[in-house]
């Protein structure tokens, strides 16, 4: 039995179809040239943060589960070199499946200068084709390691989902990308 149902982004302009079958999510896969899906999230200070960002270049870093070591790994070389981020006036949002809570004290505990969000409905996750099935000891409905960047017009110019949460996004290509925007 097929289910469907239709994801309405806060503007009614994005909409992201998403197919049920069997219980089993498949989301569309986000490409370079697409509209980014517009969502709103949960930071840590348990504010409504809307993506993408205001007109400006917008960096989205899925990851897995705050406190693992990969993640750690990632958001830590983020936090090292936020000035190129900010000299192309980037801004660069880390988000997970993991709760606001959980999220500030990951941020708190590793020192981030970036805003975390909380994806804890797996609704963005699924809008950028970047959501686990299965992923490790049985979890279900992780984010996969993933990196977007969108333009000041909404438009993604870089769409990397990695396979496998060991591996790490492409940070130079990243950065190529917001300083060819």
């Amino acid at each position: 039995m097929y289910l469907y149902s239709l994801y309405l982004g806060t503007t009614f302009q994005h909409l992201t179809l998403v197919l049920r079958y069997n219980n089993k999510i498949n989301s569309m896969n986000i490409q370079k040239g697409d509209k980014a899906p517009a969502l709103e999230l949960v930071n840590t200070q348990l504010e409504t943060v809307q993506i993408p960002a205001q007109k400006k270049p917008t960096v989205l870093l899925f990851f897995p589960l705050a406190f693992t070591s990969v993640c750690t790994t990632e958001l830590c070389n983020i936090r090292d070199s936020l000035k190129t981020y900010e000299d192309v006036n980037a801004e660069v949002y880390g988000i997970s499946v993991d709760s606001p809570f959980t999220l500030k004290e990951f941020k708190d505990s590793q020192k981030l200068n970036f805003p975390l969000l909380s994806d804890f409905n797996k609704v963005a996750a699924r809008a950028y084709g970047a959501l686990y099935e299965e992923f490790v000891f049985g979890m279900q409905g992780v984010a996969k390691r993933s990196a977007f960047v969108i333009d000041d017009e909404g438009v993604i110019k870089y769409a990397e989902v990695l396979e496998d949460a060991g591996d790490l996004p492409d940070f130079d290509a990243i950065q190529s990308t917001l300083e060819n925007l």
